[in-house]
C-alpha cells in the first residue's frame, strides 16, 4: 500500500491571487496591429521579369540552330562563338540581375 502526501501552504494569499495574466493578455486584441507589408516591391519585380528575359536569350542563343544533316559533323556550328561565350554571358548577366532584384532594398 502505497502512502499518501500532504502537502500544506504557508502563505497567507490564496492561488486566485497569485494568479495574474502576463502584460500580453492584459492587451485587448483590437489594439493589435498587422502589417501586410509586402517583401518585394514593384520595382523589385520589374527588376525579376527583366533577369528572367536575359537567362532566356541566354538560353536561347546557346540552343543554337539545327544541323543541315544529322549524318554531318559541323564542329563549327556546335563551338560557334555564339554557344561557348556570349550565351553564358548573358546566363551569367540574367543571374545577377535576379539577385540586383532580391537583395534591392525598397
Amino acid at each position: 500500500m502505497s502512502k499518501k502526501k500532504v502537502v500544506t501552504t504557508t502563505s497567507s494569499t490564496t492561488s486566485k491571487d497569485k494568479l495574474k495574466p502576463t502584460s500580453s493578455k492584459l492587451k485587448s486584441s483590437s489594439s493589435r496591429q498587422v502589417s501586410a507589408e509586402m517583401t518585394f516591391s514593384k520595382e523589385n519585380y520589374k527588376w525579376m521579369a527583366i533577369g528572367f528575359g536575359v537567362l532566356m536569350l541566354g538560353m536561347f542563343l546557346m540552343m543554337g540552330g539545327s544541323m543541315p544533316s544529322p549524318d554531318v559533323w559541323e564542329p563549327g556550328r556546335i563551338y560557334s562563338f555564339t554557344r561557348t561565350v556570349i550565351a553564358p554571358v548573358f546566363i551569367l548577366a540574367g543571374l545577377a540581375i535576379e539577385i540586383y532584384a532580391i537583395f534591392k532594398v525598397k
